[in-house]
């Protein structure tokens, strides 16, 4: 233990150095969840009365063409249901209920909720793996309905990212609206990887003209995130399962970190490292 909070301690002092300059948005990931029942209405409308105005969530599509916020391909691990979710119609998914009692959300009562909310950041990942679930005609009906769902949020300052680690949906996103911005703190496209920062992950987001990338904190360096910046690109780290997590994100340099854990974390913060410029 007390190891752990020397090194807690170290992070502090250290991600001190950057208050200066450094701004960090902090993001609740699916709500907070380690916190809350995940990718619920109720997960999200908790983190917006906490402060939050930076979310991250999940979107899946049923059989029938429905969207909803789900992370698993399958159904075991969040509801009392079982299968595979893509298999699944809509009726058959609105009679399911989450380990927790909470209905499964539908995608277009999450944006109901973010409506006429303004100074937004929001992360919407394309959950299109395994490929077989969704080959390239009913992705790109997949992605389309996101794009014009988002497109329709009534909002002032917000960034509103699309984001993924297939590649496909990011593609026809470009493709079929090139007026998308992909560059600078307004980009609304994220390649997610599942790795520190690289120089893989650098060439891959220049290749992609895709300038905004989601790492594992596991493995990333400050000097690989200074790399990054100094291409022209912003690094999200994920993910923060402790305080410590998020003090090492800020040491390394990261602009934004998606967060299991806001609502312990927010108040500790606000305590215990005043000088971190966070923005929830």
């Amino acid at each position: 233990m007390k190891k752990i909070i020397a090194i807690l301690f170290a992070c502090c002092l250290a991600a001190g150095a950057y208050a200066q300059t450094q701004t960090i948005r902090a993001f609740s990931h699916r709500g907070g969840r380690l916190e809350r029942d995940e990718n619920t209405l109720q997960a999200f409308q908790d983190s917006w009365d906490a402060g939050y105005t930076g979310f991250e969530t999940d979107i899946r599509m049923t059989s029938d063409g429905v969207l909803y916020l789900t992370h698993d391909c399958t159904l075991e691990r969040t509801t009392n249901g079982s299968g595979i979710f893509e298999k699944k119609t809509s009726a058959e998914i609105d009679k399911l209920r989450t380990k927790q009692g909470n209905r499964m959300l539908r995608f277009d009562d999450f944006i109901s909720f973010l409506q006429d909310k303004d100074s937004l950041y929001v992360e919407f990942e394309f959950k299109t793996k395994p490929d077989s679930l969704y080959p390239q005609e009913r992705l790109e009906s997949y992605a389309e309905r996101i794009y014009q769902a988002v497109k329709s949020i009534r909002t002032k300052g917000s960034v509103l990212r699309f984001t993924s680690s297939d590649l496909r949906g990011l593609r026809y996103l470009k493709k079929a609206h090139p007026e998308l911005k992909s560059k600078g703190p307004e980009s609304e496209l994220l390649i997610i990887f599942n790795s520190g920062v690289t120089e893989e992950a650098i060439e891959t987001c220049r290749r992609e003209d895709i300038w905004v990338m989601g790492c594992k904190t596991k493995h990333t360096t400050a000097d690989m995130v200074k790399k990054a910046h100094d291409a022209g690109m912003i690094v999200s780290l994920w993910p923060t399962h402790k305080i410590s997590d998020f003090m090492l994100a800020a040491y390394l340099g990261s602009d934004a970190m998606c967060t299991d854990i806001p609502f312990s974390m927010k108040p500790w913060l606000e305590q215990n490292a005043p000088w971190l410029k966070v923005i929830y």
